[in-house]
């Protein structure tokens, strides 16, 4: 007979688990969920205190009478799911259908899948936490109904397929909301100028500010021409100079949030991709010489506490790799934001001796970069700061004031290992000055002016859209990267270029939310409600409350809304390319794998053909246009319309067509200093 039987969700993360366990040991993947709500139907007896009908899932059968038939022959159960309200909720559902008493001291916790925290954990054993699992519970049965009881309005009144959900909603709201400023945004114009001076073969600028009075703002070119008559060929004398040091600090350790951004904008990582690759390294990786190893802490946390251990191991490798002047004179701990659940420590290696050039040959490319990037910040993190020398003076000309600012690294701190992404490529590049005095007299060698015009505000990218529901308090670590790959594959967003594109359809949909369901896409609204998921956590409110203060005024809306709505016809994008069958112009469609292409004769033509984005280039072996792919393992690649007749693949996107020789041209070079080159090494044209 067993002695103690550990259940687990994975089969990697009970094999991690396993080695640091004796042979009495036994440990088990429950494969996530077992039991849920029904999928066909509502599964919440609203009259009855909105009390979940939960079933045991479809499939796992088998599953659960292996766990069973484990518990029977075990002394001792634990149930060792993920450290949250859904792990919670996992182990509740487990210890229901093994017949546990959830009292007992069944549940265990840990933060890292180490030998250390294994082993406490098994110490601290406690029973099922029904604060938890009810927060839980509130959340699953919230999103049932809004689900269950909008999406079938919105397939009777707009067309069938469509979704409405609590956090999708107004995720693509926000996305909408910000395309109707871009569109509503009128451009004012405005100027720059700027002096250019040389001294010791250095050159750099000095901005026009304006004169003594203040700031002066240049609206159009014959201001600016005025001032130039007055200045030209006179000479600039140098009033003020200010030199100071300032610090930089680093950033803090990653959570959820700051993860998927920073994997956005540094890996190209979809926050999905990264919470996947993140899961990996949690639960375990084949290690060369070690067997499975959890490589990192749990990924889904909004709190930025490190353990005193892991602090102290990140100071002893600080010093040893880069001597004590990188090494602050306390241990670094940063500020977690008020309404964190702060249940866990932030996103860090287990092991620090695991840098990621040691195990790089046991980690596939993504693992790696991955496993990089939290390994870097984190070291980075308790590092001392960064130290510019930074340098501003005022010129005065003809009553005029021009500024200049420059700075140099003087100390590289924590940036010797890790540089923060930026969510634009835009950032000016440093002034470089040489020594300059006050009083000095300086004489431009010329004068340049700009005309510019104000800018709509950026569409969201995946990253920038995350950081905006984590500051309205939309969702928590968990439903981030769900929420925004739900919202594309409904197809109320695309992405065109790294950037979020409201479609027609979320346009739509949006609006008939915004005038029907106020409270639904209210994000003040929703923001509250996660802060009394919180509060149920807490103990401090009972779930049943929360669910039927939400519910009550969706159910009166809903109401309503059927009464007064009429039907609505949603027309599908029409297309350039012709049927061959009956003439018409195919329309896009979009069906479980993807777009599609379709004949709008539907059902007297059945005409269908594959859906590919164009690009705005041609290929230069037989002038067809060239089509984006992906591979079968979800990469992009690019290649002729007319293949497999042409063979041209590329595996970089092109940016155009060379306007000398035909030859594709291609983006190179790093932000700041990049150049589209033409791949035609004998015409070697190129543009900025």
């Amino acid at each position: 007979m067993l002695k103690k039987l550990v259940i687990v969700e994975s089969p990697a993360k009970a094999k991690t688990i396993a080695k640091y366990l004796g042979k009495e040991f036994k440990v088990e993947a429950s494969m996530g969920h077992v039991r849920d709500l029904p999928k066909s139907d509502l599964g919440v007896d609203i009259e009855n205190g909105f009390a979940p009908k939960y079933i045991n899932i479809r499939g796992k059968a088998d599953v659960i009478n292996r766990l069973k038939k484990s518990a029977q022959e075990a002394e001792k159960v634990y149930l060792a799911t993920d450290p949250d309200r859904e792990g919670e909720a996992i182990s509740w559902h487990l210890a229901t259908i093994l017949g546990l008493d959830t009292n007992d001291n069944v549940r265990i916790t840990f933060n890292e899948i180490t030998k250390k925290a294994v082993q406490e954990s098994l110490k601290n054993a406690r029973p099922i936490d029904h604060n938890l699992v009810n927060a839980q519970q509130a959340r699953r049965v919230l999103d049932r109904l809004v689900g269950y009881k909008l999406s079938p309005f919105l397939w009777e009144k707009v067309k069938g397929g469509l979704s409405a959900g609590r956090v999708q909603s107004v995720a693509t709201r926000l996305v909408v909301e910000r395309e109707e400023e871009i569109e509503n945004f009128k451009p004012e114009e405005y100027w720059t100028l700027e002096a250019v001076f040389k001294k010791d073969a250095q050159e750099f600028k000095a901005k026009f500010y304006g004169d003594k009075k203040g700031k002066i703002e240049l609206k159009n070119q014959g201001q600016v021409q005025e001032i130039e008559e007055k200045i030209k060929n006179k000479e600039f004398k140098v009033v003020k100079i200010k030199v100071s040091e300032k610090k930089k600090n680093p950033p803090p350790p990653f959570i959820t949030s700051t993860l998927q951004q920073e994997a956005s904008r540094k890996l190209r990582f979809t926050p999905a991709k990264t919470m996947a690759v993140a899961q990996m390294l949690y639960e375990g990786v084949e290690i060369k010489g070690e067997g499975s190893v959890g490589l990192i802490t749990y990924m889904r946390t909004d709190s930025t506490r490190v353990s005193e251990e892991a602090q102290q191991a990140a100071r002893n490798l600080i010093l040893q790799k880069f001597g004590r002047e990188y090494l602050p004179e306390k241990p670094r701990v940063y500020k977690t934001k008020k309404d964190a659940q702060d249940a866990h420590e932030a996103i860090r290696p287990t092991y620090l001796e695991m840098d990621p050039e040691s195990i790089k040959d046991s980690l596939t490319p993504d693992q790696y970069k991955l496993y990089k990037l939290i390994y870097d910040r984190f070291l980075a993190s308790q590092m001392e700061s960064s130290i510019y020398e930074a340098l501003s003076a005022e010129l005065e000309v003809e009553g005029y004031i021009f500024k200049l600012t420059g700075s140099k690294l003087k100390f590289a701190g924590f940036m010797e290992v890790y540089v923060e992404g930026k969510d634009t490529e835009d950032e000016e590049e440093e002034n470089q000055l040489p020594e300059i005095s006050e009083g000095e007299v300086l004489k431009p060698i010329k004068l340049e002016n700009k005309q510019h015009f104000t800018q709509p505000p950026s569409r969201y990218t995946e990253a920038t859209l995350i950081k905006a529901l984590e500051e309205k308090g939309i969702g928590r670590p968990s439903t981030y990267a769900p929420t925004i790959q739900t919202i594309l594959e409904r197809g109320y967003v695309v992405k065109e270029d790294r950037f979020l594109k409201p479609t027609e359809l979320g346009k739509l949909v949006t609006n008939i939310l915004k005038e029907y369901f106020k409270d639904i896409i209210d994000i003040e609204f929703t923001a509250e409600l996660e802060s009394n998921l919180d509060k149920i956590e807490e103990g401090k409110l009972e779930w049943t409350e929360v669910v039927k203060k939400y519910y009550q005024p969706l159910e009166k809306e809903l109401e309503i809304a059927r009464a007064t709505l009429l039907k609505v016809k949603v027309e599908d994008e029409e297309t350039d390319i012709v049927c061959e069958n009956c003439g018409r112009k195919m329309v896009i469609k979009k069906g479980r794998y993807g777009k599609f292409l379709a004949c709008p004769g539907y059902p007297e033509c059945k005409n269908t053909k594959p859906y590919y984005d164009y690009l705005d280039v041609l290929c230069p072996k037989c002038g067809k246009r060239v089509i984006e792919k992906k591979s079968k393992k979800g990469k992009r690649y690019y290649t002729c319309e007319g293949y497999p007749d042409c063979d041209l693949i590329l595996w970089e996107k092109p940016a155009k067509n060379c306007p000398k020789c035909g030859s594709l041209m291609f983006e190179k070079g790093r932000k700041g200093n990049k150049k589209i080159i033409c791949s035609n090494e004998s015409c070697a044209y190129e543009e900025k």
